[in-house]
């Protein structure tokens, strides 16, 4: 149960790094000449320019990471950056590397069948039990009699280094959910959008083809009789640190971005839950952890796993991939063991080696650990994200500690060789300076019995500080790989995979309930941000007069109880005298951090990186745009009145965005229906609302809640167009609550709802379409009774209880749009009780 003996010798010191793009001599390599070609033709700080255009994409486009932000702030945004230089790999070194790599991965895949089936392995003593049921990332209820067809590992990783004598060296191996491919293509596509002249000096290999054989093998996993297989890339959620690189994947994998919650497992099968119905899903492309994928059976407090997963996968209903047990690979002590299992398990020796490592449980690796500690990196035998801890820069202290750690339980230790690893040139303020890398390479089981290595990867430059072990950093510079091209290489894509003849489908209920539930509250946050605002405007149009009317007076009584139930101040300052200070001091505090706009921004911008798979760059871009911008002038909003009134018009100018991108980008399906009927359900509530606040006057002074009525409702110029300068009830009524033809009148809200639910549901009658329909009639009741008496401003006072109970109303079918199509929580009959009653 030892490792190689070989690699039980402590080191040498390291010798200097090695340069990437300078020989011993001071020369240039060969495979960097086009490049430094192309770099002498660029003029002074062209290449700083460059990388500030090339920030500044990655921002545009919000390709960033998630990182972790102050306590109880949640995380937060940073976005990608990656150097304009890119790291450059001759043809014959890729091939060495490529053929390393595929032989690694049939390897590590060979290992897990077996410690998932017959561990022989274990019972020849050729791994060290400790290191396989002790590791929490073995997952027992994954093994299995017979081993699954096909690898287990479908998809991996290795991170590289490169020695002082210029070989390279596996750091880790990442085969349970390697991520880096997305943000890889995304870093491909913006140098060569930021630099085009590069890829003219250079033959770089294409992406592309390895994408597509990726897209084969995922449909030829599927399980036997999918003809048109459904194929699903399960993630934790938007809150995850590589939730925008699963975007970027799904997008290019053209399959769906799904969560946990979002599926349900069946009789032996996986379902995608729509608004349509369930929908069987073939294959899943697993970016959760696999110990979390099945809360029946692996982890009962997992949020992001799917219940009976498991099961499914061992009916042969769904292929996941990679498989949940594949994390157990990636235990950094299982290196130590590696050169004698190929020799074991492949005839072969291992091609590709990994940095000399050793497994502190063997006592000569522990004494030789023990006896020269600062030339090892000290890791988690089991944890392969964990950072290694280097003694050498430890303090006394520490270094005590941790050594004493070692020597009661070495078994739970691996030591990793100290080496300094190669360092490439990199953009340093205006010039270049040596950075030293990791690099990530990424291998693909195509199915068909072979192991392609995608021809680039990802590499990683490493700060003063940043561990070479562990996770990368995630907030260090990325670099764009180039593997350079031959003349003769021929670009191979996968042979075609048959499929019948598919039936032209224009459907609108096939969206997941969830991405439908983040539409539709994307729809109403950006109405109240846009009610918010137009309340904020009317309110600071009368402050600013100064000396206030009568008139003005009941106008801000009303515009403050409408404030009061948006949320944006408390009851007791809409209740304080409208010309004191109470109402301006509330008012200028709404934007502040924490407060009510801020935290309508929140949503906004939780809501619409949770649906970004459904916005097209141009959509994203342009939104992200509007509201960065929205979001900066409300911050300013504290200090004056101006400064408010600003924001408003910024707020207002994002609502109007977005309401046309939703108009003229987005295919009139389930998508859009929802986020046009969670604006128009919101819409119908609050301006219910804020007129039944404006016509809570006495009949005398009705006039000046007509006003204000059609201010709210941005109508004031067509009423003008049609009935003058005269002020009536009947007119103006008709005008903010029956009129089909005004986009701001709750009867054309209530008839849109009524419109799009009779598309989702497949029937104009269905239920709840109809009672859009009648709450519809009841708007158009109200006027019809003002137009009929003989005091109109009489009745027209009289409205208030009958727009709040409309108002209460259409929430109610809110609140029935969100059982029928999103919680899926049916009407139930309570036992002797003749009303029904939602389950809850």
């Amino acid at each position: 149960m030892t490792p190689d003996r070989a690699a039980v010798a402590a080191p040498a010191n390291p010798p200097p790094f090695y340069d990437e793009m300078v020989d011993g001599r001071g020369g240039i390599r060969p495979h960097w000449r086009g490049l430094v070609g192309l770099l002498a033709s660029l003029p002074q700080g062209g290449l700083a320019d460059r990388a500030r255009r090339l920030d500044r994409a990655f921002e545009e486009e919000g390709i960033a990471t998630v990182l972790p932000a102050d306590p109880g702030q949640g995380p937060a945004q940073r976005p990608w950056r990656c150097d304009p230089l890119p790291m450059v790999l001759p043809a014959g070194e890729f091939a060495a590397l490529e053929a390393g790599l595929a032989q690694r991965a049939a390897l590590l895949s060979a290992i897990l069948a077996d410690l998932y089936g017959p561990q022989h392995l274990l019972a020849a003593g050729l791994l060290p039990p400790a290191l396989v049921f002790a590791n929490p990332a073995f997952l027992r209820p994954c093994r299995a009699p017979v081993p699954p067809a096909g690898p287990i590992i479908h998809l991996m990783a290795v991170d590289l280094i490169r020695n002082s004598r210029g070989e390279w060296q596996v750091l880790a191996d990442r085969t349970g959910a390697p991520n880096g491919l997305g943000f890889a293509r995304e870093n491909r596509r913006m140098v060569a959008r930021v630099m085009p002249e590069a890829f003219r000096f250079v033959q770089v290999r294409q992406l592309r083809p390895f994408f597509d054989h990726w897209l084969d093998s995922l449909q030829r996993a599927a399980p036997p009789g999918s003809d048109n297989p459904r194929i699903g890339l399960l993630t934790p959620g938007a809150a995850h640190a590589s939730w925008v690189e699963h975007v970027f994947l799904a997008r290019e994998l053209g399959c769906a971005l799904v969560e946990g919650g979002d599926l349900t497992a069946r009789d032996g099968a996986v379902f995608l839950k729509t608004l349509k119905g369930l929908q069987r899903v073939h294959v899943l492309v697993r970016q959760v952890e696999g110990r979390h994928v099945d809360p029946l059976e692996l982890s009962p407090d997992s949020a992001v796993g799917v219940p009976g997963l498991l099961d499914a996968m061992r009916a042969g209903g769904v292929k996941v991939l990679n498989d949940p047990g594949s994390h157990l690979a990636e235990a950094p002590a299982l290196a130590a063991f590696l050169p004698r299992l190929a020799k074991h398990l492949l005839g072969e020796p291992l091609r590709l080696p990994s940095v000399p490592t050793v497994w502190l449980g063997d006592p000569a690796a522990l004494a030789a650990v023990l006896a020269a500690p600062e030339r090892w990196m000290i890791r988690p035998a089991l944890d392969g994200t964990a950072p290694a801890l280097h003694p050498g820069e430890l303090g006394d202290s520490a270094r005590a500690h941790l050594l004493a750690r070692i020597r009661a339980a070495p078994a739970n230790f691996a030591a990793t060789e100290a080496i300094a690893p190669s360092a490439v040139p990199a953009l340093d303020g205006q010039g270049l300076a040596p950075k030293p890398l990791v690099l990530r390479l990424f291998a693909l089981a195509d199915g068909a019995g072979a192991w392609r290595t995608m021809p680039g990867g990802l590499a990683r430059l490493l700060e003063e500080g940043d561990r070479l072990a562990g996770r990368l950093p995630r907030e260090g510079v990325a670099k764009d790989v180039w593997v350079l091209s031959e003349d003769r290489t021929d670009i191979v894509g996968p042979a075609a995979f048959a499929l019948p003849p598919l039936a032209i489908r224009r459907v609108s209920a096939e969206l997941p309930s969830r991405v439908a539930d983040d539409l539709y509250w994307l729809g109403r946050y950006v109405e109240r941000l846009e009610n918010a605002a137009r309340l904020l405007r009317a309110v600071i149009v009368r402050l600013a007069r100064g000396w206030l009317l009568p008139r003005d007076l009941a106008e801000l009584r009303a515009l403050a109880r409408c404030l009061a139930d948006a949320g944006l101040i408390d009851r007791e300052v809409a209740s304080a005298a409208p010309d004191g200070p109470a109402l301006p001091g509330a008012i200028a505090e709404v934007c502040l951090p924490g407060r009510p706009v801020a935290q309508l921004f929140d949503h906004v911008g939780r809501l619409t990186r949770a649906v970004r798979d459904r916005l097209t760059t141009d959509m994203w871009t342009t939104i992200t745009h509007f509201a960065a911008e929205a979001r900066e002038r409300a911050a300013e909003a504290c200090r004056g009145l101006e400064e408010l009134n600003e924001a408003a018009g910024a707020i207002l100018r994002f609502s109007a965005g977005l309401a046309g991108l939703a108009a003229e980008n987005m295919v009139r399906g389930g998508g859009w229906l929802f986020l046009d009927l969670g604006r128009r359900i919101e819409r119908a509530m609050h301006t219910a609302r804020d007129l039944a606040h404006a016509l809570d006057q006495p009949p005398a002074r009705v006039e000046a809640g007509l006003r204000l009525a059609i201010e709210l409702c941005d109508s004031a110029i067509t009423y003008r167009a049609r009935y003058l300068s005269v002020l009536q009830p009947g007119p103006v009524l008709d005008l903010v609550l029956a009129d089909p033809g005004n986009p701001r009148s709750v009867a054309y809200q209530l008839e849109a709802v009524e419109r799009r639910l009779a598309e989702v549901q497949g029937l104009p009658e269905g239920d709840l379409a109809r009672t859009a329909g009648a709450l519809r009639a009841e708007a158009e009741a109200m006027v019809e009774a003002v137009a009929a008496a003989s005091e109109p401003a009489v009745e027209a006072v009289r409205l208030p209880a009958r727009l709040r109970a409309l108002s209460a109303q259409v929430g109610a079918l809110s609140e029935a749009i969100a059982r029928r199509y999103f919680s899926h929580v049916p009407v139930a009959q309570a036992l002797g009780v003749g009303e029904e009653q939602a389950e809850g």
